[in-house]
């Protein structure tokens, strides 16, 4: 069974960036799409990026367009988000997450969750 293991996250003032990084364990990773999805408190989980299996397809939500970068090292098992110009409305647990079945922006495509980690935006 693959497992995720995200890090990276913490505590940045509004305008700043974090690199987030999800380690996979298991020999599927390569032929998996991956995903990032965050929850802010009170809210449900939200689709941010997803990346093809190569990384030459990607995919964003509008709000994060522009300012957040997917992308991945199947050598290494690992796929990053990078966040710039991060706003207070970022602030969110992420969730690094391997594709199943179904559409790549819904949760329930998605068999495999990592823990998440905290990313926590000031104004």
């Amino acid at each position: 069974q693959v497992q995720l293991v995200e890090s990276g996250g913490g505590l940045v003032q509004a305008g700043g960036s974090l690199r987030l990084a999800c380690a996979a364990s298991g020999r599927t990773f390569s032929s998996s799409v991956m995903g990032w999805f965050r929850q802010a408190p009170g809210k449900g989980r939200e689709f941010v990026s997803a990346i093809s299996t190569s990384g030459g397809t990607t995919y964003y939500a509008d709000a994060v367009k522009g300012r957040f970068t997917i992308s991945r090292d199947n050598a290494k098992n690992t796929v990053y988000l990078q966040m710039n110009n991060l706003k207070p409305e970022d602030t969110a647990v992420y969730y690094c997450a391997g594709h199943y079945s179904g559409r790549y922006y819904d949760t329930v495509a998605y068999g495999c969750w990592g823990q998440g980690t905290q990313v926590t935006v000031s104004s």
